[in-house]
């Protein structure tokens, strides 16, 4: 494994450049993106050199008041998963959290976070489709934008909040979707969202990981075969490169 740190003085695109190290074959830089509301601390993994990616991924965290970020297991899971298929993934935390500005806005201004986020990934990288994966508060935040936003060509759930949360804005969604969701999920019945995915337009697939609950506890690797198997069946072209 090769570590290199290196301190940028001034901007990196839309971002303030921070912390750049090779590991893993990917660069990690550790930056803050212009949020609405101000910064947005971000880790962003890219392709070792000047590797184009093929698809450039955010992926969203849960609900910050219970403690959600974008180092949550799920989520460092989803972005893993994305990384070792060669993709750039942009992980972020929402306003108010960590250390970035501003303070929670029950979903509404966390819209705009994660359009910064794409911004930024669409500066890094024009003309390359845009993916946007989210786990609970994440999913729902994130997939009400990546279904608006043009750029964004596929989107991924994981832990699909139903129970408490309207999510009949996919109804309108013809984006390919995935879902990944415990049979034991205590914030989204599973019945529930069985329905919900049938209900919706366009090319949808819903992976259930069987006997585990909201968090997948103990179960990562289902997460992780979930996300690859999908995205290898849809990209042909894909090969895990690492993880």
């Amino acid at each position: 494994m090769t570590i290199v740190v290196a301190v940028a003085a001034g901007p990196v695109g839309t971002a303030t450049g921070l912390l750049v190290g090779i590991v893993m074959g990917h660069e990690s830089q550790n930056l803050f993106l212009k949020g609405p509301e101000g910064r947005l601390e971000a880790i962003f993994w890219k392709p070792e050199g000047k590797v184009r990616p093929p698809i450039a991924a955010v992926v969203c965290h849960p609900h910050p008041l219970f403690g959600g970020t974008m180092h949550n297991k799920v989520v460092y899971q989803a972005a893993k998963s994305l990384d070792a298929l060669g993709l750039a993934v942009l992980r972020f935390n929402f306003r108010g959290t960590g250390m970035s500005a501003g303070t929670h806005d029950r979903g509404r201004g966390e819209r705009g976070d994660v359009t910064a986020a794409l911004d930024f990934l669409a500066t890094e990288f024009s003309s390359t489709p845009l993916l946007v994966a989210g786990f609970s508060f994440g999913c729902f935040v994130g997939l009400r934008v990546g279904c608006k936003d043009d750029r964004v060509a596929e989107c991924i759930g994981l832990g699909t909040p139903v129970n408490n949360t309207d999510f009949s804005f996919l109804r309108e969604c013809a984006k390919p979707k995935l879902f990944v969701h415990g049979e034991l999920d205590e914030f989204g019945d599973v019945k529930k969202v069985e329905a919900l995915v049938k209900s919706l337009p366009g090319e949808k697939e819903l992976v259930v990981v069987p006997g585990v609950d909201h968090f997948f506890a103990g179960k990562l690797r289902d997460v992780d075969a979930a996300i690859t198997d999908w995205m290898m069946e849809r990209h042909q072209g894909l090969t895990k490169v690492s993880g």
